[in-house]
């Protein structure tokens, strides 16, 4: 039932809540971002804390009772801790727990087992001290390095802001050619053959936006703005978008009289000009 606040008589009343897109500078993000966005928050993450099965019935072998089978996710808790290490799709999980049993339960939080250990990414040529858990370290040995592990995973699987940092760079660095084996170019070579089929799902725009918070794309955003349009009245940038919208309608006749328009404004400016050849 919808509580009784703005927000919720607004659902009541069939209308939809804003999405971060929907209002301010998230309109003019562009559709780069929103892919990595849509990847991060809005694709459902692989099953960490409970075994996801793939069909939708089950039978009991001993009465015979059909029943549905129910993959309800753990709502699990992701501190803000999370953000600086990589802990492989792992978080905290709420509960209550039974500890005697003539006493009630009681609430209980299981945490991640964290420690801080040296990863090295032969893509960017570096060692790196982060805090992981041990399913980060399995994950690891088993796609045969950090690099294939962050390469292949999902943003929704990572999570944390610093394993997406990671790939961006990784993402840039590929992109460029491996620049941290300049010195040998044989060996770049080979990093560069060994890494490069994970550039094919993402284009060059696509890097470029992949990892960013949303504080941290707006930022970025207001700064191209700022650099692009520092000296452009906001007069022609309405204008421009005006038309725009208008040919993107297939509104002929506006289209004939922006032609024309354009061609009295330079008829005009050959008259002010002394040197223009005269017509006859």
């Amino acid at each position: 039932m919808a509580s009784c606040t703005p927000q919720g008589a607004k659902l009541l009343n069939g209308w939809k809540a804003a999405k971060i897109f929907d209002k301010g500078i998230g309109l003019e993000l562009p559709q780069a971002y929103k892919k990595f966005w849509k990847e991060w928050k809005e694709t459902k993450p692989t099953a960490v804390h409970y075994i996801h099965r793939d069909e939708k019935w089950e039978r009991n072998e001993l009465t015979g009772e059909v029943k549905p089978v129910q993959n309800i996710p753990i709502p699990i808790i992701y501190p803000a801790e999370h953000h600086e290490g990589i802990w492989g799709g792992e978080g905290v999980v709420k509960g209550f727990q039974k500890r005697d049993q003539y006493k009630r339960r009681v609430p209980h939080f299981w945490v991640p087992v964290l420690r801080r250990t040296v990863v090295y990414s032969e893509i960017l040529d570096k060692y790196m001290a982060v805090v992981v858990t041990n399913r980060t370290l399995n994950l690891i040995h088993e796609n045969y390095g950090l690099d294939h592990y962050l390469l292949k995973t999902l943003a929704c699987d990572l999570k944390s802001e610093l394993a997406l940092q990671i790939k961006r760079r990784m993402l840039k660095a590929l992109e460029k050619n491996c620049p941290a084996y300049a010195g040998t170019p044989e060996l770049q070579a080979e990093v560069y053959n060994r890494y490069k089929n994970y550039l094919s799902a993402y284009s060059s725009e696509e890097i470029d936006w992949y990892g960013l918070s949303f504080s941290q794309a707006c930022t970025k955003l207001r700064t191209l703005q700022s650099l692009s349009q520092a000296n452009e009245p906001l007069k022609h940038k309405y204008r421009f978008k005006l038309i725009q919208k208008l040919k993107e309608a297939g509104i002929q006749e506006f289209e004939d009289l922006d032609n024309q328009k354009s061609k009295m404004s330079s008829s005009w400016l050959n008259k002010m000009n002394p040197f223009s050849k005269k017509e006859t």
